[in-house]
């Protein structure tokens, strides 16, 4: 049997998170066949320490998704892990005893200090010197351009997002720029060039020039926080996403952003009443790689 035909057998046998699971792929497919869909592709940074980067890359150097919107540790993660490696470790791991050591626990993988915000001072503070040298004013998207265009003579180079999406000349837009190590690089660069500076308007109407021109518009949004929120947010602006699909593990009840379903996202108007939609439950890094799988047969 292959990932498709388990796909389809979950859809036919019925269960409850097992169905949405085919479902979501059907979705996906429908999206990304209807070729006046703008497609949009979120994700949070966490799942760029695992396996499942591997996933969105290929997702983008196969051009499924227009527009990705993330947030700032994606760029961290993916960045890092060009120049160094990171580790398989335990959620039960002794932190006290981890952080006498030098290592970082995201959930059960270990991230030493010098895989981590040490090589990204190291390799990213002479990037920003070339970059200022060029122009002093920077969209978050024209950032992360020019950081995967650099990657392109690196050993590692390919195996990494930002060089794919620059390659493909794919916009990525991290509107919570500042929130993480990259972000921290860039400050630290401002406190000897204060004309150096990130324009998050440029970003914005870079948004919108694709959101008000676009005939109808798809999503695979995984996880929550600001990039889930940031793609809902503009496509209100269209009519609401024609097709969507959720990932997630939180929860409803307390009224989160994180947790909140496709269908409170319809009466917003950031998913349109008649769209595709479903939300699947469940952890992205065993789901998303049947997903794609699946999907990937059928395309």
């Amino acid at each position: 049997m292959t990932t498709n035909q388990l796909i389809k057998e979950l859809y036919n046998s019925g269960g409850f998170t097992a169905k949405k699971v085919a479902d979501g792929v059907d979705i996906i497919e429908q999206m990304i066949n209807e070729k006046d869909c703008v497609k949009f592709l979120s994700f949070p940074a966490c799942i760029i320490s695992t396996g499942t980067r591997g996933i969105i890359r290929e997702l983008l150097r196969k051009k499924l998704f227009d527009v990705v919107v993330t947030t700032a540790g994606t760029l961290d993660h993916d960045l890092a892990r060009v120049w160094k490696d990171y580790y398989h470790g335990s959620f039960a791991a002794d932190d006290k005893t981890l952080h006498q050591k030098g290592i970082n626990r995201l959930g059960n993988i270990f991230i030493p200090l010098e895989c981590y915000g040490t090589i990204l001072e190291k390799k990213l503070q002479p990037i920003f010197d070339k970059l200022y040298g060029i122009k002093q004013k920077w969209s978050t998207r024209d950032l992360i351009w020019e950081c995967g265009k650099r990657l392109e003579k690196e050993k590692n180079g390919k195996e990494s997002i930002l060089y794919w999406v620059w390659k493909n000349k794919i916009p990525v837009f991290v509107p919570g720029i500042t929130d993480g190590a990259f972000g921290s690089q860039l400050w630290m660069y401002y406190q000897e060039h204060r004309d150096f500076t990130i324009d998050l308007f440029k970003d914005e109407q870079d948004l919108s020039d694709i959101v008000f021109g676009a005939k109808k518009t798809g999503a695979l949004i995984i996880g929550g926080g600001i990039s889930k929120h940031h793609v809902i947010w503009w496509n209100q602006f269209c009519s609401g996403l024609s097709h969507a699909v959720y990932i997630t593990t939180a929860v409803e009840h307390d009224g989160s952003l994180s947790g909140a379903q496709t269908r409170e996202a319809i009466s917003w108007g950031k998913i349109a009443e008649k769209a595709n939609n479903v939300t699947i439950e469940g952890d992205a890094t065993v789901l998303l790689p049947l997903m794609v799988c699946a999907l990937l047969d059928r395309l």
